[in-house]
């Protein structure tokens, strides 16, 4: 096979990556970083010049496209956890550090966003208070969470929902359904809706168990506001 590879005019995206020893995501980097030129968009191949000129550049292509392919939420925040020991790492930091500007979103897979590899690869001691930040704001709640977190009931944070006072930042699957959709909620939106002015918040946990609740006073928004 090695053989019939040598005489190719030029290389598919496959036998590319066989004759460079790189991934196919260590090329897509690589393509994006300048370092390696695209294949011809009509066949998609690369010219037997491209293939030797990336072969006398490998060890350098591959110290800059790094060792972290683009992963999803639970990677990067793993990845994050492993780093910064000390640092509680939430799920929804890789969320809040890309809303932020600190971690660039690289696309989906299955609907589910993927971040960038080298970003995060590249994270220092010096963004350690960045992540802690973005783990604290970032940190999703499902319904109980958000309930526990501003002092309501859980019936209250549906309220607050009803009134599109509170919205979820993110969705997962169910722990009992995975084709049931929970909302998961923000836990920078909790507080700054805790400091809103617009809830009597003494009046709402001073009422009983059992007593109805002043939020559910709230008018309901309409759908077409939401």
């Amino acid at each position: 096979m090695t053989t019939a590879l040598k005489n190719l005019p030029d290389y598919g995206p496959r036998q590319f990556a066989d004759r460079t020893g790189l991934s196919e995501w260590q090329i897509e980097r690589a393509q994006r970083l300048g370092l390696i030129p695209a294949p011809d968009p009509k066949t998609g191949r690369r010219p037997a010049a491209v293939l030797d000129d990336v072969r006398s550049r490998l060890d350098a292509i591959t110290q800059a496209v790094g060792t972290l392919p683009d992963v999803g939420a639970t990677r990067a925040e793993e990845h994050l956890a492993a780093l910064f020991p000390t640092v509680t790492v939430h799920p929804g930091t890789a969320a809040e550090l890309a809303r932020r500007g600190h971690l660039p979103i690289r696309g989906d897979f299955r609907g589910h966003t993927v971040y960038c590899g080298l970003t995060l690869e590249q994270f220092t001691g010096r963004d350690r208070a960045k992540v802690a930040r973005a783990s604290a704001a970032g940190h999703l709640h499902m319904r109980d969470g958000a309930a526990r977190a501003l002092g309501l009931r859980d019936s209250d944070v549906e309220h607050l929902v009803r009134a599109g006072l509170l919205t979820p930042a993110d969705t997962a699957e169910s722990r009992w359904n995975r084709h049931d959709v929970v909302p998961l909620y923000r836990q920078a939106d909790l507080d700054r809706l805790r400091r809103s002015s617009r809830i009597d918040w003494s009046a709402v946990h001073a009422t009983p168990r059992g007593h109805r609740s002043p939020l559910a006073a709230l008018p309901t928004r309409k759908a077409a506001d939401r």
